[in-house]
């Protein structure tokens, strides 16, 4: 990153959740593109995309942003945390390979609910010692920032993370919890919504699976988003008809990513013995 004034975050609440893991060498975007499920040789520098790191069974164990910052530095935004037990189980594959994985906690994560003034899809802006990358919409226009962490950092303010995840939630963005990885498939989770994978590249950890699926349709099962009941948790049964027939994947407030049958009979859902409505996905977050 540029190594410039510190960037002032006014405007901008931190993201405490979120966590930066760093790749850097000359086999950094080979290394990610070996490991990942996104296309990374494919993705130009100064951009950035989603992706996903898969069990060798093809379940999903983290959806992030992988930023190509130049040709030897790959930066992960994991909003999930999580970021020292990743950098350690990665380091496993390294052998060779001349890559330095190492997790960034000088660096923060913020965000806003307003447009980007120079990032623009895919295509990652500096601002002095910043990095400003567009994560919205003009449904629901975002602004992600990354800079040097401040020595006086403010108390995170909950009530934004809690708006900004169930954003999240409302683009179909999976904000995987410990008990929901390992647990689901790319295609499952709707990450075709977000290009966060691909069928056509080299192998990849769980490659054989998602492309199976892929080719031979065999996927049954599809991400929904519900309005359900304040203090639904991740793992919940979905019920229709006094069935179960899907999970809670991800929960931010009153609103849920269920994964539920693609073909589904006539019925009112619930969730915990409380009614559940289907929401409308908002579209513009592919990269």
């Amino acid at each position: 990153m540029p190594d410039n004034l510190p960037f002032d975050f006014s405007g901008f609440p931190r993201l405490s959740g979120h966590a930066l893991l760093s790749l850097r060498g000359v086999d950094a975007a080979a290394f990610a593109h070996a490991q990942f499920a996104s296309d990374v040789t494919a993705l130009p520098v100064q951009h950035w995309q989603w992706s996903a790191w898969l069990s060798a069974k093809g379940r999903t164990l983290a959806v992030f942003q992988l930023l190509k910052l130049d040709q030897e530095h790959v930066l992960l935004v994991l909003a999930d945390g999580d970021a020292d037990a990743i950098a350690s189980q990665l380091q496993r594959f390294v052998f060779r390979r001349k890559v330095k994985i190492e997790v960034r906690s000088d660096l923060a994560v913020a965000g806003s609910f307003t447009a980007p003034e120079a990032a623009s899809g895919a295509a990652i802006a500096l601002e002095g010692d910043a990095l400003e990358l567009d994560v919205g919409s003009d449904a629901l226009p975002r602004t992600l920032k990354i800079a040097p962490a401040p020595a006086d950092a403010s108390p995170a303010d909950a009530a934004f993370e809690l708006a900004w995840r169930q954003s999240d939630l409302r683009y179909g963005v999976p904000r995987l919890d410990a008990d929901q990885r390992e647990t689901w498939t790319p295609q499952q989770l709707g990450l075709d919504r977000l290009n966060g994978y691909s069928v056509k590249k080299g192998c990849y950890p769980g490659q054989e699976i998602v492309a199976r699926t892929h080719f031979l349709g065999k996927a049954k099962r599809a991400l929904q988003l519900l309005r359900v009941a304040d203090g639904t948790a991740s793992g919940a049964k979905v019920e229709q008809n006094g069935a179960a027939v899907g999970t809670v994947a991800s929960v931010a407030g009153d609103l849920a990513l269920a994964v539920l049958p693609l073909e589904m009979a006539e019925g009112a859902l619930s969730v915990g013995g409380a009614e559940a409505h289907g929401v409308p996905l908002l579209d513009g977050l592919a990269r």
